[in-house]
């Protein structure tokens, strides 16, 4: 299990585990967490799970394939680095502790 804090575009911090397994979508929708509306259910078929991953994170999340980085040219202002889509990350025990930034909306 994973603690990770979603911060929302307001400063709203939420701090929640979440099981190994699942992805940081599921985590978030699973807690019911507003700013995460994952329209496709994790399918990496929308942008709607969007966030911007902590700096500090960046760096130790595995990158991003293909099918993420074309579905984040839809995400609402992407940011090259640090955009990610939710259902792509899944939870284990080496993200504990990751913090997400949501974005202001979801496109």
């Amino acid at each position: 299990m994973a603690t990770i804090t979603y911060v929302e575009h307001g400063g709203i911090a939420h701090v929640v585990e979440v099981e190994n397994g699942l992805t940081v979508m599921e985590g978030a929708r699973d807690n019911n967490l507003p700013g995460i509306d994952a329209d496709c259910g994790g399918a990496c078929a929308c942008s709607t799970c969007h966030v911007y991953v902590d700096a500090a994170w960046v760096e130790k999340l595995p990158g991003k394939d293909d099918m993420e980085e074309d579905m984040l040219d839809f995400a609402y202002e992407p940011d090259p680095a640090r955009s990610r889509l939710t259902c792509q990350i899944k939870v284990s025990d080496a993200i504990d502790g990751l913090v997400v930034h949501l974005p202001e909306k979801q496109i």
